[in-house]
């Protein structure tokens, strides 16, 4: 099966033949979850896929992949804020797109990463059952930083991270790097910019990495 993961749900779908187009696959994701086809996108390995005429093959699709599907219904509670555009009148510039770079990576280090690092530790822990219909983990401006999930004063071992903490955290992750990949502007020469921005999409799809394999792994 292919594993297309959206919101907190997790749709599964045969495993489509290589030559397959992700067009016939975003068609078939839309008809099962009656999205328009152009509402939502879809992100595989950290990478949006946009062509919708390239073979699955192109994209590394196999048995057991994981694909993202981003909007729908995601929640306003896990929404992350969205970069403001630029002015019409403003073009923008690598300067500015570094920038915009930098800014998305820090507020990723600083917000996300040590919550990653919480909930890595708690999944590797030992561990208390969490209660029923509550994520073990506050909102984000009430989060530790101190990256290690907080533990109550009289010993007892930290909660069981849900998976409902994994998936505010992944999403969060994820529209990371859907925003740094719209830093792609198709025709500038900007090198250091497109290294920069290729270097930050390796560092977030890394702690994504990290938070998967915790929670699969715990």
């Amino acid at each position: 099966m292919v594993h297309v993961k959206w919101g907190r749900d997790v749709l599964h779908f045969p495993v489509p033949p290589p030559d397959t187009t992700l067009g016939k696959l975003r068609a078939d994701i839309a008809e099962y979850t009656h999205l328009p086809p152009s509402s939502f996108k879809l992100v595989h390995a950290g990478a949006v896929m946009k062509d919708d005429y390239a073979p699955l093959s192109a994209y590394k699709i196999r048995e057991n992949s994981t694909i993202a599907l981003i909007g729908g219904h995601t929640s306003t509670q896990t929404s992350a804020p969205q970069p403001r555009p630029p002015r019409s009148s403003e073009p923008p510039t690598e300067k500015g797109t570094i920038s915009t770079i930098c800014a998305e990576l820090d507020r990723v280090r600083s917000t996300l990463v040590p919550d990653v690092d919480a909930f890595v530790l708690a999944c590797s822990g030992p561990l208390v059952p969490a209660p029923h219909s509550a994520s073990t983990f506050p909102a984000p401006a009430q989060m530790p930083t101190s990256g290690s999930f907080p533990a109550s004063s009289d010993g007892v071992p930290p909660q069981e991270p849900t998976s409902l903490d994994h998936s505010r955290l992944s999403e969060l992750l994820l529209q990371s790097l859907l925003r740094l990949d719209a830093l792609h502007l198709p025709g500038a020469d900007w090198p250091e910019a497109r290294q920069q921005r290729k270097a930050a999409v390796r560092e977030v799809q890394s702690v994504l990495d990290r938070l998967d394999n915790a929670w699969a792994s715990r």
